[in-house]
């Protein structure tokens, strides 16, 4: 044996060996970790056990985890991913965020203006339709045309059939393709929130951080016909919670991870990508803190934003940095390396595999080139009115043609779901788009130049912000009857429109689509089966032993409650409201810690030896926000709402000596439940009395 190969196979090994000690991945519920599990643990799921936590899991479609904690639809999620129903249900007079909000009856239960839950019912490996659409001989355009057109037709086929919302999702960046069938709830009501000001409390300062003690949750309640949903599968509650080193696990939708991209995909990530998103999301800010400072209202309007970009900023960052890391890169490399040099000593996997990496070094070495120009520009139409303007415009002339010739997002199934956002009532502020808008167009305008093609048709010779103030003073699409009839209207109400947004999105349609066209040409039908080949040379050299990266899809992480080193000592894998009371003073109860009067007029009331937050090694990732823990009983012991700073580079790698998933512990929610909030009815239905 060779020494290349022999260095490598003992790479693998090692490799190999590691995976299955750690307390690693976001496993599919096709394949959990039952080797793992079985080895370190001495717990091995049964398919009852995967079914019942998956059909009592739930997808908060804008954006986090959730699930069902009662018999009678009543959904638990995190505050921070309320936040953005809690803000569209809110008013200058009424601010649900602030105050927080509860109905103790079905009838005060509020209902939310654009809300969509989904279950995960069924799930099909849909591969060898996906791949059997490519016949031998196919230019790489086509052999994507007909991807794309057999994926539309799948979800369209399942969809008629079946009544669910069907997606097909790639995994192992190509190497599997599967259908997932959600039963989708779109009457979503809410029924209790706390104050904000303990549901993040420590404010940005203690985001991403441990010893943690905010009471981040929220209940909703799914209706169908008017009636509370009946839910037979449903976590119950376990108030006692989980004991140091106990085996738990964590359920739900992790957005969105990188770590089976290729060396060159994370240079690019490293060097161009994240710059300019930490670029574009300082710039937001920056303008949103200073609408904020016009009054009280101005500051309701924008908070939502600036949580959610101050919480990209840090999470971004942290990602950054760990690319930004020399030894982590190196290993990646390494690791890639060894990876390529076990697939080239085999002539078969060599042929068949090896050439994937090149490929997708040299679309990366010309996005590179292009990749200025083309993402500055596109600043100019940030804008929830160019945003509606695209999708009216499009849709009305992909709606002419056959659904599966369609581009992705304008088939039948997916327009249906659009109608959601496109229709919904939620207010938007004029004065707060315009700010947005005119920072944006201006930071076009400085980094594309004027004579970007869609600088300029924005611009049409005016600067940025007299551009910005007339369309924004002329537009209507803030009315959502006006979005509706230019949706139902179809191609001819949106030609005879001369709402400014959908007149530039007109003018610029045939230039957008041909972008469109060039990137799936020279962008897409070449990275997509260079990626499958890498996916395949990956089962091909350690079979499927291993996780996909997360798709915002279901999934399953597992580990044990325990501290870890910080800073010279411990952190403790729980934290207590005496602990919360002994932070707030160390403050002085000013800024982020202070607590809600509430806290000290029931004081007294209190068992300060309750738990309030603790941590586990169960691997997550941004999307994961709301899932809930759960013990091998499957019995929800916690409340997924962060990660600690250790966990920031996830997106890349996993360390189980540092990475630490932050809960909610379920003994708080129900303390505070009964005793802060006046709410016993709401936990007696949690703990089934």
């Amino acid at each position: 044996m060779n020494r290349i190969i022999r260095t490598t196979l003992a790479m693998v090994l090692l490799l190999s060996a590691a995976l299955a000690t750690a307390d690693e991945g976001m496993w599919t519920f096709d394949n959990p970790p039952t080797k793992q599990l079985q080895e370190k643990y001495n717990f091995t799921p049964t398919k009852e056990w995967l079914d019942h936590v998956r059909l009592s899991s739930v997808r908060f479609m804008d954006g986090g985890s959730g699930s069902f904690v009662s018999p009678n639809g009543l959904v638990m999620t995190n505050h921070h991913v309320a936040m953005g129903q809690l803000q569209k249900m809110s008013t200058a007079e009424q601010n649900f965020v602030a105050t927080g909000f509860y109905a103790p009856t079905p009838e005060q239960e509020a209902k939310c203006p654009d809300l969509e839950l989904n279950v995960l019912v069924e799930m099909v490996n849909v591969t060898s339709r996906i791949t059997g659409a490519v016949k031998p001989g196919m230019k790489p355009a086509d052999a994507l045309k007909a991807r794309k057109e057999e994926q539309a037709r799948i979800e369209k086929e399942y969809s008629d059939k079946t009544g669910l919302r069907c997606d097909v999702v790639s995994l192992y960046n190509g190497g599997e393709y599967w259908l997932y069938q959600y039963k989708r709830y779109t009457d979503i009501r809410l029924v209790m929130a706390p104050e904000r000001q303990i549901a993040f409390w420590g404010g940005d300062d203690d985001n991403f951080t441990y010893p943690r003690y905010d009471l981040d949750m929220a209940f909703f309640r799914v209706y169908v016909d008017d009636q509370p949903l009946s839910t037979p599968d449903y976590l119950k509650f376990n108030a006692a919670g989980a004991a140091d080193n106990e085996l738990v696990f964590v359920s739900g939708h992790p957005g969105s991870t990188s770590r089976l991209d290729t060396y060159a995909m994370m240079e690019m990530q490293r060097d161009y990508s994240y710059p300019m998103s930490l670029e574009m999301i300082q710039k937001r800010l920056d303008v949103l803190r200073s609408y904020s400072k016009k009054g009280p209202e101005q500051e309701r309007r924008a908070l939502g934003q600036i949580f959610g970009l101050e919480n990209s900023k840090k999470a971004l960052g942290g990602q950054y940095q760990g690319l930004l890391d020399a030894k982590l890169m190196a290993k990646a490399k390494a690791d890639e390396e060894a990876f390529r040099a076990r697939v080239n000593a085999n002539p078969e996997w060599k042929k068949a595999y090896g050439d994937g990496w090149k490929t997708i070094e040299k679309v990366i070495a010309k996005q590179k080139k292009e990749f200025g120009s083309r993402s500055y520009g596109s600043l100019a139409l940030s804008s929830s009115f160019a945003r509606y303007a695209q999708t009216l415009v499009f849709a009305a002339a992909e709606r002419k043609k056959p659904d599966m010739e369609r581009l992705d997002g304008y088939h039948d199934v997916q327009l249906e779901r659009a109608k959601l956002r496109l229709f919904s009532p939620a207010p938007i502020y004029k004065d707060l788009e315009e700010a947005i808008f005119t920072s944006m167009l201006q930071m076009a305008v400085d980094k594309a130049g004027t004579a970007d093609p869609i600088v300029s048709a924005v611009l049409k010779g005016r600067s940025a912000e007299k551009a910005a103030q007339e369309m924004i003073a002329a537009t209507t699409l803030d009315k959502p009857d006006v979005r509706k009839a230019l949706f139902e209207g179809g191609a001819e109400a949106v030609a005879q429109s001369t709402d400014p947004f959908i007149v530039v999105i007109r003018e610029l349609e045939p230039m957008l689509r041909e972008r469109q066209e060039k990137s799936r040409k020279e962008t897409e039908s070449l990275l997509t089966p260079a990626s499958e080949k890498i996916a395949n040379a990956r089962f091909a050299v350690y079979g499927k032993n291993m996780y996909p990266d997360a798709t915002f899809t279901l999934r399953l992480s597992y580990g044990a409650v325990k501290g870890y080193p910080m800073n010279g000592t411990k952190a403790p894998y729980k934290t207590t409201l005496y602990g919360l009371y002994d932070r707030a003073l160390g403050f002085d109860q000013e800024g982020a810690w202070a607590l809600p009067p509430r806290f000290w007029d029931r004081q007294k009331d209190l068992d300060l030896s309750t738990p309030a937050n603790f941590v586990c090694t169960a691997d997550i990732i941004g999307g994961n926000s709301g899932s809930p823990v759960i013990n091998r009983n499957a019995e929800l012991v916690g409340l997924v709402f962060d990660g600690n700073i250790e966990s920031l580079v996830g997106d890349s790698v996993y360390d189980e000596n540092a990475n630490r998933c932050v809960a909610v512990h379920s003994a708080f929610i129900i303390e505070g439940l009964r005793k802060l909030y006046d709410a016993g009815k709401l936990a007696d239905e949690i703990e089934g009395k």
